[in-house]
């Protein structure tokens, strides 16, 4: 039996080709899925993709602002209240902004990552922290860059808003082995990095880019499904690396 068969994990930024991929190895795995994100048209699109190759799983979906702490809080009850539990949140919500050269950099930019990719992430580790620690197999997982540890001059924006998320990730972490005592974590937070991602329309789009060191989303939805196979205490306040390290 898988170890998600029967959990409830909620997916944050749902409707990209990586959100598909993990709503589909989610419901594959026995997990009851919770889907959100901005877009409802295309949130809608992935929840029937999802439901229909796997006959029978339960995966719904909500359009959830984020931006918002309350909606956030008000999204975590009413998983909670309506499933039982919350095992997972998976956040995918994504956004990329950079530059020719450093000195060209919009800060206009960074007012935006920084809502994305910071906020976002704030926001909903506080609405599921609860949940989470209670849950005994719970998983905060962050969907990180490896720019993050080797900024570029292009990136000081994204890369910057990507530090500041696994940063307040970790500090989740701490929580949840702080809350384990003795025994150790029962709840982890952890960081899966990437170079970046690829998926099949992309390489229709350039069929002839070899994307050297991404991460296919399918392959990033199976290490995804996979943290929950592995005990909290050895992932929890970890860096997952699915490239190299630079």
């Amino acid at each position: 039996m898988s170890a998600l068969d029967g959990a409830v994990v909620a997916v944050a930024g749902a409707a990209g080709p990586a959100g598909r991929a993990t709503l589909l190895r989610l419901a594959e795995a026995g997990a009851t899925v919770v889907a959100s994100d901005a877009d409802a048209g295309r949130l809608a699109e992935a929840v029937d993709a999802a439901r229909y190759a796997h006959g029978g799983a339960t995966v719904v979906g909500d359009t959830v602002d984020l931006l918002d702490l309350d909606a956030a809080r008000d999204w975590a009850s009413r998983t909670e209240k309506e499933f039982g539990r919350i095992d997972g949140l998976v956040h995918l919500v994504g956004g990329w902004r950079g530059s020719a050269s450093f000195a060209e950099t919009d800060l206009a930019d960074w007012d935006l990552l920084e809502k994305l990719l910071i906020r976002t992430v704030q926001h909903t580790t506080l609405a599921f922290e609860d949940g989470l620690r209670r849950s005994g197999r719970g998983r905060y997982l962050l969907i990180s860059a490896a720019g993050a540890s080797k900024p570029t001059a292009g990136n000081a924006a994204y890369s910057a808003s990507k530090a500041a998320a696994e940063a307040w990730t970790l500090a989740l972490a701490d929580a949840f082995r702080k809350a384990g005592g003795e025994d150790g974590p029962q709840a982890a937070a952890a960081i899966l990095v990437v170079k970046a991602l690829v998926h099949d329309a992309m390489r229709a789009e350039r069929p002839n880019a070899k994307f050297a060191g991404f991460t296919d989303v399918t392959e990033l939805a199976e290490a995804i499904a996979g943290v929950w196979e592995r005990p909290a205490g050895e992932v929890n306040g970890n860096r997952l690396w699915l490239t190299e390290k630079p």
